[in-house]
């Protein structure tokens, strides 16, 4: 073993940037090309990977401090570094991008394309060269419509894995037309936008600087040997354009009081980690207020926003607009209710405290609200599946080899897509006074996983057969217990189906997943003696539990759906009809 210090590389004609964010600390174990510090100039920010495998032994660097190529960032423990430098020394450095904007030398990122002089008019604005990369994402849009642009003037902000910059206009005038938005991809020569108005001039092209060879290649925005893969723009949240970097923020220390209904602070100061870390909470950034250095947000920021907002010490803007007024005194979150009960359990006895889920948490919130606001019925009744039970199992032995295994589910779903073509008013969501009648037919089902309960849906079921909504509820199932649904895959519903499967149960009463206005609870099956008019036969009945929303439904009408839905589960050839 021996010791080798990982110093900053070359990251273009830049004096010194400040470190912003430390990713490792003594002890840690890192990889080859594995990011240590993020840096950040005026113009953009990128981590900084280490050239060498080890253990981190010493931190050369602490936040704020800056740093320029050659500066030491930390000392690894590492096997084999002996032959390392040699070996790194007979190859040529790899220039990573510019973080300072500077256009004055080969290596840096050249911002802004070279145009020649235009006369008015309108005038295309695309994406410069800004090094090898493919398909990076707009995580920002600073301007709009009818806004003056001036040259060199950011326009958007786009981001990899492991740096975010901005992108710069090459001509001044009012901005006609924006092609691009918060979540799309886009590459060098795309369109950005389209301006009208005053001659333009052209923007400065990078000269080659003395000491670093003529050659006219551009740095990697992204940096070399990234395995890793943007996020998908679902998870982007679109964020508003700034009055001034940093406004509003505090010079350090410690951030002032959440303000759900205050304006937006402005531009989310934070490296592309602290973004990606955000996107997966679903943390708004433009609500936070930085404790880092020039109100810089952390991921300690954005861990203790969660916790607020988790423990109801705080809101989002989005839960503050949708949160009722609350009336004056102590009345119990706004519905005149007494106090919740505060009890000091340990009084009793020995007791254990554990966090909720994420999952539960958010799911809990919509649940009580759907129970609260919706006046919901629910209709028992018994259906016999007896032949279908059969079916369902030769047609399982006759395609073992196929691999998919077609589940009662899967013909329910088809029976819920016939049953609500026959009844429509099943497939319709309530907007004011007024019914949204859908033409599609997506049916979400309740999956239980070891975070709790999350809702799949299948797109266009009445365009699928039973064996091809099996295989999907498979993956679908596999995904939700995984934790990796994808927002897009639970969105969309018409109907849900919430089925207890074999577990046990005769009858309940699901709650109502708004904006939907019925949910169908099954639970398991049981051999019955059933009169056939001459003796008792043993017949397979399936319980059934119909859940409506009494404000767009009756009685008559729950009653005949729960019937038809029977009556198709009994023959399955009714589907037909």
């Amino acid at each position: 073993m021996a010791l080798v210090e990982v110093k900053v590389p070359d990251i273009g004609d830049f004096d010194e940037v400040a470190v912003i964010e430390l990713l490792v600390k003594p002890g840690d174990t890192v990889t080859a090309e594995q990011s240590l510090i993020t840096v950040e100039s005026d113009k953009a920010s990128m981590e900084i990977p280490s050239s060498t495998a080890g253990v981190v032994r010493e931190l050369r660097v602490t936040l704020g401090d800056k740093v320029k190529e050659g500066s030491v960032v930390l000392v690894l423990e590492a096997a084999g570094a002996a032959e390392a430098p040699a070996a790194a020394a007979s190859e040529p450095k790899q220039p990573l991008p510019s973080v300072d904007g500077s256009k004055s030398a080969t290596e840096s990122i050249p911002v802004v394309a070279a145009v020649t002089a235009v006369a008015a008019g309108p005038v295309e604005v695309h994406v410069p060269d800004i090094g090898d990369f493919k398909d990076v994402t707009v995580i920002e849009v600073f301007v709009k419509p009818g806004d003056a642009i001036k040259v060199e003037q950011s326009l958007i902000t786009v981001e990899s894995d492991k740096a975010s910059m901005e992108i710069p206009s090459s001509h001044a005038g009012v901005l006609k037309e924006l092609k691009v938005k918060v979540g799309d991809k886009v590459n060098i020569g795309d369109l950005l936008a389209i301006l009208d108005g005053a001659a333009s001039q052209p923007s400065p092209q990078p000269s080659p600087a003395s000491g670093r060879g003529s050659e006219s290649t551009s740095a990697p925005m992204i940096a070399p040997a990234s395995g890793r893969v943007n996020e998908s723009p679902a998870a982007r949240a679109a964020t508003p354009a700034p009055a001034a970097a940093g406004a509003g923020r505090g010079e350090g220390g410690l951030a002032a009081p959440h303000n759900p209904t205050a304006a937006p602070v402005g531009l989310p100061h934070a490296s592309p980690s602290v973004r990606k870390f955000a996107r997966e909470l679903g943390v708004p950034l433009e609500e936070l207020k930085g404790s880092g250095p020039k109100g810089r947000i952390t991921e300690s920021d954005v861990q203790a926003f969660t916790k607020a907002v988790m423990a109801g010490a705080t809101q989002t803007r989005a839960q503050a607009a949708k949160a009722p007024a609350a009336p004056s005194g102590d009345s119990g979150a706004g519905l005149g209710l007494i106090p919740w009960p505060k009890v000091d359990f340990t009084k009793f006895g020995p007791v254990e405290r554990k966090e909720m889920s994420r999952i539960k948490k958010i799911s809990g919130a919509n649940l009580l609200r759907n129970a609260i606001m919706i006046p919901a019925v629910t209709n028992h009744d018994d259906c016999d599946i007896t032949d279908l039970e059969a079916f369902r199992v030769s047609t399982n032995k006759e395609n073992e080899k196929s691999g998919i295994k077609v589940t009662m589910l899967a013909f329910l779903i088809k029976a819920c897509v016939a049953a609500l073509k026959k009844y429509p008013e099943f497939n319709s969501s309530l907007d004011g006074d007024a019914l949204i009648y859908k033409q599609y037919f997506h049916i979400g089902f309740a999956a239980d996983t070891p975070n709790g309960l999350m809702v799949p849906v299948i797109k266009d079921a009445d365009k699928k057969g039973i064996f091809q909504i099996s295989q999907e509820m498979g993956e679908l199932a596999k995904k939700a217990r995984d934790g990796k649904l994808s927002p897009a895959e639970m969105s969309g519903a018409c109907f849900t189906i919430s089925s207890l499967g074999g577990i046990g149960g005769r009858y309940f009463t699901p709650i109502i997943n708004a904006p939907e206005v019925a949910i169908l609870g099954v639970c398991k099956s049981t051999m019955e003696p059933i009169w056939d008019g001459k003796a008792f036969q043993p017949r397979l009945m399936l319980p059934l539990s119909l859940t409506w929303d009494h404000r767009v439904i009756d009685g008559a009408a729950a009653a005949r759906f729960n019937v038809y839905l029977g009556q198709i589960l009994g023959d399955f050839r009714r589907v037909l009809l």
